[in-house]
């Protein structure tokens, strides 16, 4: 597949890895992945403290992406502060399936917003650009199109269908679900986030899934 990511985009400070991968059983939850989201919960329960997302750096950098493009943090919130924050009420992990629960562990690990598209949903490449605000766009869950505001960045494929809202909400058309076999994967960071933060973290996300499931990482594109 092709992915662009558009100069505008570049200019604000939106920097991520992303990755294809190939080989996903989503259908049950391996016993690593469930040892592996269990010693987690464990270890987040000490580090997440009352203050974690008010003092967090990678937490703070999201909010300023979005106060560069005049979204209230209040009302889109990124997915990895949500993240955090519900993990902090729930004291557990969040569960999904296990491709989404993954990533989510490895976002609630790193700051960084993760997410995943069911290849096979997708229409033709991929884009991250600066939205005009005539973009369809059909949040998780949700079945009539939400409207885009002109200046935030979104991911579309080629038929401008939104992908993902900013990092804050995945769309509906390629959520990955039981049939998921494939897919592309974001990883994605902002002005803050070092070359060694986003690697580590596509490195551990492509590690966990190779280990659990045998899969493997097929593109790469680092932006």
């Amino acid at each position: 597949m092709r992915f662009t990511v558009t100069d505008d985009v570049r200019s604000l400070g939106v920097h991520g890895a992303y990755v294809v991968l190939e080989g996903i059983d989503n259908h049950r939850t391996p016993e690593a992945l469930e040892r592996h989201l269990n010693a987690l919960a464990e270890r987040l329960e000490a580090e997440l403290t009352p203050d974690f997302v008010a003092t967090d750096p990678v937490l703070a950098g999201f909010r300023e992406l979005h106060d560069a493009v005049g979204r209230s943090n209040r009302r889109f919130p990124s997915s990895a502060e949500a993240l955090v924050t519900l993990f902090r009420r729930k004291r557990r992990m969040p569960r999904i399936n296990p491709l989404v629960d993954l990533y989510n562990a490895v976002s609630l690990e790193t700051r960084l917003s993760l997410g995943a598209h069911d290849l096979a949903k997708l229409q033709g490449g991929v884009t991250l650009k600066i939205a005009s605000g005539h973009e369809r766009f059909v949040p998780l869950g949700g079945t009539v199109p939400e409207p885009i505001h002109a200046g935030e960045y979104v991911y579309v494929d080629d038929a401008d269908e939104v992908l993902c809202r900013l990092e804050h909400r995945q769309c509906e058309k390629t959520r990955v679900d039981a049939e998921t076999r494939a897919c592309f994967c974001i990883v994605q960071g902002h002005r803050g986030t070092s070359e060694t933060q986003l690697r580590g973290a596509l490195e551990r996300l492509c590690s966990l899934a190779g280990a659990i499931w045998g899969a493997r990482a097929s593109q790469v594109w680092r932006a």
